[in-house]
């Protein structure tokens, strides 16, 4: 049932979204190992429009947050107002309080504001006032980010970049699919009429159901061995963190299920691989972002026992 539900959710995205099956299976196997998505591209190519999908789809609650130079934590968060009926502070919450978040051009912001959702992103709650407030399940967030040699953006601080679990690019799509493009409906047209193919309720259980996929002692050797692997290239300013390998069977755990297996096999470690590292490895020299070719050099040395 669980990889049926999936099934039919890369079905119905890949009608709107046209030619990136393979970045939609991504960002799905992103919601279902229940991380945070950052995609980053130029302009136009579909980030907005994916987030709108996935939340039709899914049936969650979509709050925009535009983020630019001037926007401030209280915006994102939420605010404390007097009552003078009460002589009482009363919070007034943010659109953080949403099943899903749409973080649009994270990187127009400043590292200040940015931080605002940390806590929300790794922990599920919101602390303000001194009181502890939960986020609605399921909780997922979406940012988008222009690429960085852009006017006017911020680079997104590693505890930030640490809290996505995966980051995908959709780039331009293949010749024909942009025809078809061309040539068919608008998008957001056809997403108004698109019914969602499941709901919260169900995508809790796509959830609980990756993960339950099993990983046998060899395959969690293998993904040690990955790890260890970034820590002694010199070629990376550090390591990947013992939590980058916890997202890193997170990931390759839904992937499996999308694909209809009850076990995590090597092959889904290698697929989500440079989209759970490639943010989180940067270059010793200049500190870029690990290149594609890097990380598949490095997957090609950490041979399988």
């Amino acid at each position: 049932m669980s990889n049926n539900d999936a099934s039919r959710l890369l079905d119905a995205a890949s009608r709107i979204i046209l030619g990136k099956e393979h970045e939609l299976r991504l960002a799905l196997a992103c919601l279902v190992g229940g991380g945070h998505l950052l995609i980053e591209d130029i302009p136009g190519v579909g980030k907005t429009t994916l987030a709108h999908v996935l939340a039709r789809l899914t049936g969650l609650q979509l709050q925009r947050i535009q983020f630019t130079s001037d926007l401030l934590p209280a915006d994102i968060l939420g605010v404390s107002v007097f009552d003078r009926s009460t002589a009482s502070f009363t919070f007034h919450p943010g659109p953080v309080f949403s099943q899903m978040i749409l973080a649009d051009e994270i990187n127009r912001a400043t590292p200040k504001t940015q931080s605002a959702l940390l806590e929300a992103m790794e922990e599920r709650q919101v602390t303000a006032d001194s009181q502890t407030l939960a986020l609605p399940e399921p909780f997922f967030v979406i940012a988008t980010q222009n690429p960085a040699h852009q006017i006017g953006t911020f680079p997104l601080p590693e505890s930030q970049l640490d809290r996505f679990l995966m980051r995908i690019q959709l780039g331009y799509p293949a010749a024909e699919a942009e025809r078809a493009l061309l040539r068919g409906e608008d998008r957001r047209s056809m997403l108004a009429r698109q019914p969602p193919v499941i709901g919260p309720a169900q995508l809790l259980e796509l959830q609980r159901a990756a993960r339950e996929v099993s990983v046998g002692d060899a395959l969690v050797d293998y993904v040690h061995a990955l790890l260890t692997a970034t820590r002694r290239d010199g070629e990376f300013s550090a390591g990947l963190s013992p939590r980058a390998g916890l997202a890193l069977l997170a990931a390759a755990r839904a992937w499996a299920l999308i694909g209809g297996r009850d076990h995590v096999l090597p092959e889904d470690v290698q697929a989500v691989f440079p989209h759970v590292a490639g943010h989180r490895l940067h270059v010793a020299a200049d500190g870029r972002p690990a290149a594609p070719a890097t990380l598949t050099r490095l997957l090609r040395s950490v041979g399988l026992d």
